[in-house]
């Protein structure tokens, strides 16, 4: 591990570090010696020059993202020492070795320590995902660490970088296979089938972290109609669909999702025949939408990148769930989210309180959703808990 340069804090500027927080702003930092490039390995050190962590230089006001807290440097085989890390807490919680699923997040960037890093596991299929120059500069070494970790059971890694780095500004050679090649991959997700097409599809290819939320939206799908909006390749209509849902409308603004939908739909043995898809936006077609669903998913995309976005996230957030509250069946079930990190757990309960009165319906709380265990969060870094969900009962 090449260190570039030393980073020395301003007075009193170290508590967060000290609290094991990952992130160093620009304006906590008193001096520089060196001339650190955007993804460099830089050492961190107090006023008096006690050394304290080693991270990442970024370019931006988050000036590094730390990797290692002292009091010790990294040792050697650092990168392959953390992900086995990783992969050990996966198999404590049970997630290498269920034989109903065989796909789960490996490396949760801050959450596993790694910030700037996402890798997903899919049935022998690692893709790796970068988000910051310095991750992206040593993939071949992480790609080489997943190796050691899978053996023979690992097919290929992927690095699905660019588009990640891109919305920051950060130039990459494009995707590609670091190990390997494989034109897609099936999984098993509670027993449930779906074909990953890690190459062109959102993401990594899916959307992992809403694993338990599908389970329990199963729990209530017997015999109900269901509204998945935004709803991709369709996660949430194959569980209310094996689970004995009447029918099931899947919506989403894009063609190749919803292609993406019926092929997962065949995959599960689902002919269709309780089941329609529809490509539309939800803005325009939720004017003409049916007022007898039982139960309405509403999993849209981010809606705020940034701080900056949350007032405008707010209003469509808003928008959404009104519409969805005033439309839906006497006594049916909305599941709502938000994957915008932006956008915290109250503001978030906030607007669903504002929807319920503008909508004039009586609303409930059942349950409070997040992601599952595969992305767990640092209990020094909450920013980590970006999705949100409610269960409300609209009576």
């Amino acid at each position: 591990m090449v260190v570039s340069s030393k980073i020395i804090l301003n007075k009193g500027r170290d508590e967060a570090v000290l609290r094991f927080h990952p992130w160093i702003f620009s304006g906590a930092i008193h001096k520089v010696e060196g001339k650190p490039e955007d993804g460099d390995i830089v050492e961190v050190f107090d006023i008096k020059g006690n050394y304290l962590a080693t991270g990442h230089a970024c370019a931006g006001s988050i000036a590094v993202k730390i990797f290692h807290f002292g009091p010790e440097k990294p040792s050697d085989n650092f990168w392959a020492n953390k992900l086995r890390q990783s992969y050990l807490l996966r198999k404590q919680i049970g997630f290498t070795s269920d034989p109903s699923s065989n796909a789960y997040r490996l490396v949760f960037s801050e959450g596993d320590g790694l910030p700037g890093l996402i890798i997903d596991y899919y049935n022998g299929v690692a893709v790796i995902q970068a988000h910051s120059t310095g991750m992206y500069l040593i993939r071949d070494e992480l790609a080489e660490a997943v190796k050691q970790i899978y053996g023979s059971e690992l097919k290929t890694v992927y690095d699905k970088s660019s588009d990640a780095l891109s919305k920051s500004g950060i130039h990459s050679k494009g995707d590609g296979f670091l190990i390997d090649t494989s034109d897609g991959v099936e999984i098993l997700e509670n027993g449930h089938r779906f074909a990953i097409d890690f190459i062109q599809g959102q993401k990594t290819g899916f959307f992992l972290d809403q694993r338990d939320n599908r389970k329990l939206l199963g729990s209530y799908a017997a015999g109900k109609k269901v509204l998945n909006a935004f709803c991709y390749t369709g996660g949430f209509s194959v569980y209310a669909l094996a689970a004995g849902a009447s029918h099931v409308s899947s919506l989403d603004s894009s063609r190749k999702a919803i292609e993406g939908l019926e092929a997962n739909l065949s995959l599960n043995g689902f002919d269709g025949s309780r089941h329609e898809s529809i490509v539309a936006d939800f803005k325009p077609w939720v004017s003409s939408m049916p007022d007898d669903f039982n139960i309405v998913v509403l999993d849209p995309p981010a809606f705020a990148k940034r701080h900056s976005d949350r007032h405008k996230a707010i209003q469509a957030y808003r928008f959404i769930n009104t519409t969805a509250m005033k439309k839906i069946n006497s006594g049916g079930l909305l599941f709502t989210f938000s994957c915008s990190q932006a956008i915290d757990r109250e503001m978030f309960g906030s607007m669903a309180m504002a929807a319920a009165i503008e909508a004039g319906r009586n609303v409930r709380i059942l349950h409070h959703m997040g992601h599952s265990a595969d992305h767990p969060v640092s209990i020094f870094h909450p920013e980590g808990a970006y999705l949100k969900g409610l269960v409300l009962r609209v009576d």
